[in-house]
């Protein structure tokens, strides 16, 4: 998520726009951007750990730190302090846990809107791990269970997509619009269990009839890739809505042409 925002900080950066960025991640490290408020300042990991008294591990430390940070968000309001029409990118811990069955991401999200934001989430999955059909039910499930969690408007994204090899892009561009039913196939084929078959059946049918998760292509080497990510995250917050605003490029009836011209322009390369 750190790339994710170095990334669009620079990319803002070019096209001339604003943009600012709260490191959230109390385990972080180091940043290849300035941040306009760190979490570190209120509490660490490190040092979580390193207390005698509590005798926390990694996830335990990051747990209890994100748990302070919630019984602490007044640090938070008087980092930001004032700000009008700005874009802020929180940069937040990547432990799936707390977007999906811990409240301190969901108290985040209630604190920012009594404050008068717009907030969107957005979702990142390594495009690398993605490239099967069983594991990429179950980032649509991740991500599926973070939007129910958080209820907010959320943009899911497939990131390195630079980092994937000529054969790796083309398989997986059917899994940036992808026909569910045709996955269940590649699915049950694998499975011995009938139940475990019914089930696959269930979710994939679930999933693509209510068209809730869609993931978009994240090419911190492609300009457009960028900005057409940046687009759909403008048109959801509605940024800038004193301005006339367009919708973004692709809508959902020429969403494949796009991903078509996408992975033709880079798998050819």
């Amino acid at each position: 998520q750190s790339t994710y925002c170095s990334t669009m900080v620079q990319h803002c950066e070019a096209l001339g726009r604003a943009v600012q960025v709260v490191n959230l991640d109390p385990a972080a490290e180091l940043f290849s951007y300035p941040v306009m408020a760190d979490i570190r300042e209120l509490i660490e990991v490190d040092d979580v750990m390193e207390d005698e008294s509590l005798r926390f591990g990694p996830n335990g430390g990051l747990v209890f730190c994100m748990e302070y940070f919630a019984n602490n968000f007044n640090w938070l309001e008087e980092s930001l302090g004032h700000v009008e029409d700005d874009y802020i990118l929180f940069d937040c811990p990547g432990q799936i846990e707390l977007y999906t069955h811990l409240p301190v991401m969901k108290q985040l999200v209630e604190q920012l809107q009594q404050w008068e934001f717009r907030v969107c989430g957005v979702f990142l999955v390594d495009s690398q791990f993605m490239v099967e059909s069983f594991k990429f039910i179950s980032g649509i499930l991740a991500a599926l269970s973070a939007m129910i969690s958080l209820e907010i408007p959320q943009i899911n994204i497939m990131t390195k997509m630079d980092l994937l090899s000529k054969k790796a892009k083309k398989e997986i561009e059917k899994y940036l619009d992808p026909d569910m039913y045709s996955m269940i196939e590649d699915s049950t084929n694998i499975l011995k269990s009938k139940m475990f078959k019914k089930l696959t059946k269930s979710i994939c049918g679930l999933i693509d009839d209510y068209g809730m998760v869609r993931f978009l292509p994240f090419d911190r080497s492609d300009e457009e890739s960028i900005n057409i990510v940046l687009q759909h995250i403008d048109f959801t917050i509605q940024y800038g809505e004193d301005l006339e605003f367009k919708e973004p490029k692709e809508c959902e009836e020429d969403k494949s042409a796009l991903v078509d011209e996408y992975f033709q322009d880079h798998v050819d390369e």
